[in-house]
Order: C-alpha cells, then structure tokens, then sequence
C-alpha cells in the first residue's frame, strides 16, 4: 500500500499523515500536559473550561458616529453578546480630531470616532457599564480611550473597580505590522508602564494589555512568527513593567493576548496549546512570578479576516465556523467571528447577527462543550504541538539575540520576516498550490449581487461641528491648565501620566488635543530606513 505524501502547515512543520504511538516515544503527559487549570496551561487556563460556562462572545464593532454605533451595540445585547468590542476610525487610534488636516476623508470609515468624552457618553448611551465586558481595539492613545470610559462610568454612577474589559494597548505590533503608532518605542513602553500601575490601583478588574499576535497574521505572519513575535513583545512589556518597579504578580494577572484563529484548525489547536505552555515557562522560570494567574496565557480569538474572500462571499459562513471552532478547540478565552461581508464593506446589521449565531452554535448545538480540551493525548495534537512550540522558540531566541523585541524592531527583523512569509503566501495562491475556493478554483461566472453597508458622507461635517461646540461651550482656561500639567508630568520620570491626562479628558479636552501635548514632549515616530 503506497504512503500517502506528507504535507506542510502553514508555517512549514511537515505533518506526517499516519502517526501511531512512535510519535511520543519518551513523551511524558504530567509535564507536557499537566491538568486543566494548571501549569503548564496547556489543557487550558481554568480547570472546568468550558463545561460550566461558554467563551466570551464578543463582536467587533464600531462605525460612523457614535450613536449608530450605540445602536450597533443595543442591537447585539439583545442578540445575546456577552460582550462589546469596539472599533475605533482611523484618526482615533492616530490621536488626530475629527476636524484634523489628517483625518480629511477617514473619519468613521473603519471604526467610531470618538473625539472628546461627550461622544463618548453617546457611544454607551443607555448600557450599563456595570454589567458589560467592553474591549476596545486602540493602541498609541489607549489610556486615553480608558479615562474617557472611567469617566463615562463615573457619570453612570459606576465605579471603576467594578468595570471590566480589556484595552489592546500593544503599540510594539504596530512598529512591526499595522503602523498606528504616535510616539517612539521608549515614551510608549512609559505610557504602558503608566496604564499597568493606574489600574492597578483605580481599575483593578481592567485587562491592561491585550498583546497581539493578530495583526501581525493578517499582514501575512505565519502561525509560528504569530507567536513568537507576540510572546517576544509580550516579554518586553514584561520588563518594562518590573523596570519601572513593579513586582510581576502585581500586574500580570491582568496581560492578555489576542490571536487569529485560521481554518488550518490542527495547527491553530496546536499554536494556542504551545503558546500556553512556552508563556508559563517564561513567567515561572524567567520571571519568577509566583502566583498561577501571572503564568496564564489568557487570550481573545478573531477569526481570520485575511481568509475571507470578496468572491463568492457566502462561502466564507464555512470559513468562519471552522475557524471558530479552531479558537474553541485551542481553548479561547473570548472570540469575535467575523461577518461573512467583511472582504467588501463594514458588516450589515444580519451579517453581524449571522457571525454571531455561528458562535452560539458552536456553544449550544455541538458537544465541543462538554470536556475539557479534546485532543489531550492525540498522536498527532501532541506531536503538532511539541513542533509548534520548539519552532517558535527558536525564533524567539533569534530575537532575543538581536537584543530583545524593541532593538529588533529597530533593525526591521521582524517585518521583513513577516513580510517574506506573505509573498510566499500569496506566489503559492497565484500559482494554484494553495487552493482558495472562489478565487483560483471552484470559481463561478458571474457573482450575485450584493449590497453592503454604507457609510454617511456627511459624518466628517457632522463631526466637525459637534467639535466647533464642544469647544466654544467648554472652559478653555480649564483645558488650558489641565493639558500644562500634563505635559510637566510627561517631561518628567516619576509622576504617572495618567492622573493629569484624566483631569484634562474631564475637562473636555479632545483627544487630538491630548496626544497633541505628549506630542510636543515626546516627540513622534519616525521610521527608520530599517523599517
């Protein structure tokens, strides 16, 4: 009988298309595996899992202005979302107002605008911030959009220890794959250090990080540089926070990651298990964290936009369930699935309902609930992990080597990796060796017609005036004195950022103001010919 061939995964570990007990010869299950809930984390974070309770069902949204993104949130809430995750327009996350020179047609195009606290009481309008999970996708100007939300709750009548939610805060990805950063690499580890020691201390239940290997797969990452890059950042953060004085236990708790889940499902399995189990080593061992939390890798899924195709684009409800349940499977502690429409517009409101029926599917109609990591002890998930995981740490210490994420950062390493990846990615798609249904086979001649969400043209002027407003009613010695004390803070190296930043959002400050003033402390990136 003729061996059928082996074949590759995504990020070229072969797989060998029979495996049998050889494959874990010597392999010992009580220190690859430990229980669920324990180090190394490989079976999981928490011990039931998903047998008393389902993942987070979060759905990624944000468009416009912020009521029809209110209305977007409602909408989802009474659909059965267990929690919001908000987009923010491109001018947000660059720290540039409505009514910016830069922000000149990109206002509401791919997220919210969110320009002062008053669009940000309209934004949750009506929800109840004691009771929601809230993640918001912002980084440069991340603890600006968490003071805006405190300060929101506080009018609420909420207190802040009691809010929840998670800021993704990581601006080392956007030096390596998306770009939106604002300050250099040093005074933006300072604002991150500040963030992990103010919610200690203000918003202790608040996820003060969410590292993120996601962007990084979508600029065409593999699943290996995936994680390896995001653990190397991970570590950096890491140092930052115990090199500021903080003690690890203090602050670790509260780290999360946040992945791509593609539909090569074993090898996204084996990824989030090794990625468990490479993270708790590093904190136990390199850290010395003592307390179990400070060892868990926590993590958001999205499944992979990068998949969805604008052909045929119904097929993608097929990608995006396995892609979910690649998440699932892995052990997700939350998950976003995307609308099946996102290759050709914002979501519609039934696409955004579709994506999330998908989810509650998974959690009620499959029995993928009802044990704790499934593929425990398989031949070829325990096989596939062990690879996972001795590949991304070679390539961490390939990092490492260069002097630890920032310096290879400076050097470029990182991106031209991940952009060497791409193009193989997309020379093997050209060429038809990785078949993409719709797009190099299984093709059909004329596509239905479809008709996606469209985007007011008249938000930029709307905006515009709201700011006009804002402006002419708000006192302008108040902001004046607030945005005085908040450069002072961050021309020094001991007084924490956050506290005058706050005062000055309470004031009415705009956000554009803000990182304004850091701006002129601070200075903003510029990338090097390395980049």
């Amino acid at each position: 009988m003729t061996r059928p061939t082996p074949r590759s995964t995504e990020s070229g570990l072969p797989v060998d298309p029979v495996l049998g007990p050889e494959a874990l010869a010597g392999w010992n299950p009580a220190e690859k595996l430990g229980a669920p809930g324990s180090y190394p984390f490989t079976r999981g974070v928490y011990s039931t899992m998903y047998t008393g309770r389902p993942w987070t069902m979060r759905q990624y949204a944000g468009f416009g202005t912020a009521a029809e993104s209110n209305a977007r949130y409602r909408q989802l809430i009474e659909h059965g979302t267990h929690g919001l995750s908000v987009a923010f327009d491109l001018p947000t996350q660059m720290g540039h107002d409505s009514d910016a020179d830069l922000a000149s047609g990109e206002v509401g195009r791919v997220g919210v605008a969110v320009d002062s606290v008053e669009d940000m009481k309209v934004l949750f309008d009506g929800i109840p911030l004691g009771e929601v999970s809230t993640s918001m996708t912002i980084n440069a100007p991340a603890a600006l959009l968490l003071l805006l939300y405190q300060l929101v709750a506080e009018e609420q009548g909420v207190a802040a220890e009691h809010l929840t939610g998670t800021i993704q805060n990581d601006v080392l990805k956007e030096y390596v794959a998306r770009g939106t950063y604002i300050f250099p690499p040093k005074p933006s580890l300072r604002l991150t250090a500040d963030i992990f020691q103010y919610c200690r201390r203000e918003v202790p239940r608040w996820n003060t990080i969410s590292i993120s290997g996601y962007h990084m797969a979508e600029a065409g990452a593999s699943p290996v540089q995936e994680i390896a890059f995001t653990l190397a950042n991970g570590i950096e953060y890491v140092r930052t926070a115990v090199a500021a004085g903080m003690d690890v236990d203090d602050f670790a708790p509260r780290l999360s990651f946040f992945f791509v889940s593609r539909t090569t499902l074993l090898e996204e399995v084996a990824k989030f298990r090794a990625a468990r189990r490479i993270w708790a080593r590093v904190m136990k061992e390199d850290f010395g964290a003592r307390n179990p939390k400070s060892q868990m890798l926590r993590f958001h899924t999205q499944t992979a936009g990068v998949q969805l195709t604008a052909q045929q684009p119904e097929v993608n409800l097929a990608r995006v369930t396995v892609q979910g349940l690649a998440a699932v499977l892995g052990g997700t502690q939350s998950l976003h699935t995307n609308s099946f429409d996102e290759a050709i517009a914002l979501p519609t409101a039934k696409a955004a309902r579709l994506a999330l029926r998908t989810q509650q599917v998974l959690a009620y109609e499959t029995d993928v609930t009802a044990t704790v990591d499934p593929f425990a002890g398989s031949y070829v998930m325990e096989s596939l992990t062990d690879d996972v995981e001795a590949a991304v740490l070679e390539l961490m210490d390939e990092v490492e080597g260069r002097g630890g994420a920032v310096a290879a950062i400076e050097q470029g390493f990182q991106k031209a990796e991940i952009e060497r990846n791409a193009y193989r990615i997309a020379r093997e798609t050209e060429a038809g060796e990785r078949v993409v249904v719709g797009v190099n086979r299984f093709r059909i001649e004329e596509e239905e017609p479809y008709e996606p969400l469209r985007v007011d043209p008249t938000i930029e002027a709307r905006q515009r005036e709201r700011l006009e407003r804002l402006r002419a009613e708000r006192d302008r010695a108040a902001v004046e004195s607030a945005l005085t004390a908040l450069r002072k803070a961050a021309a020094g190296t001991t007084e924490n950022v956050l506290a005058p930043m706050k005062e000055a959002l309470r004031a009415r400050a705009t956000v554009g103001e803000v990182c304004g003033a850091l701006r002129e402390v601070w200075g903003s990136h510029v990338p090097t010919e390395a980049f």
